[in-house]
């Protein structure tokens, strides 16, 4: 049966960067394997966006529902997305038999200096520069970053990426039924 993992953080915590290097190890065996880019599916969907409240339970929400789809026809998914509020992530879990929840826990000074630093690809540039700002949503910082009670894994902000992809691809095989027995919602820290 095919599978969900949903890599939360904060912007900037490295969520792309690790649900990328994860697809490329699962590629290269041959595992039928797609990255959902929040930003990606943002820019088409809607291509100046408001990041008002409602604006985002759209985006979720068809997010959540593309991994179903997705999962159902035997693809398996890797959600790249902050997903701030607990039931965007929750929906997923809903939809989703065989879901997992990774969440980055990075400092939020750590994610500014990487978001600073961030070149090309589908995120909006400087991100926390328009925080503070009346109606800025920037979440961790304007909005909540409400964390999960219980992911699948944790990891640390500081775990060099080779070993976080590493516990991810062994949450995969556990949710797989390939790896050693685990429970889901287990709460393994990294």
């Amino acid at each position: 049966m095919a599978w969900a993992i949903w890599i939360t953080g904060l912007p900037g915590s490295g969520k792309t960067t690790l649900a990328r290097r994860v697809e490329a190890r699962l590629q290269a065996r041959g595992v039928p394997v797609r990255v959902l880019e929040l930003d990606e599916i943002r820019k088409i969907v809607t291509p100046e966006p408001s990041y008002s409240a409602q604006e985002r339970e759209i985006l979720y929400g068809a997010l959540a529902y593309m991994g179903s789809l997705l999962t159902e026809v035997g693809w398996n998914v890797i959600i790249d997305a902050t997903g701030h509020l607990r039931r965007y992530r929750d929906r997923a879990r809903a939809l989703v038999p065989v879901f997992g929840e990774v969440y980055l826990d990075c400092p939020l000074e750590l994610c500014r200096q990487r978001e600073g630093a961030r070149v090309g690809g589908h995120a909006p540039a400087r991100i926390y520069a328009r925080s503070g700002r009346p109606g800025a949503t920037v979440p961790g910082v304007d909005v909540p970053y409400e964390i999960s009670p219980r992911p699948e894994l944790t990891l640390r902000g500081d775990v060099p990426p080779d070993q976080a992809t590493a516990r991810v691809l062994q949450l995969i095989a556990q949710m797989s039924g390939e790896g050693k027995p685990g429970t889901p919602g287990g709460g393994c820290d990294v």
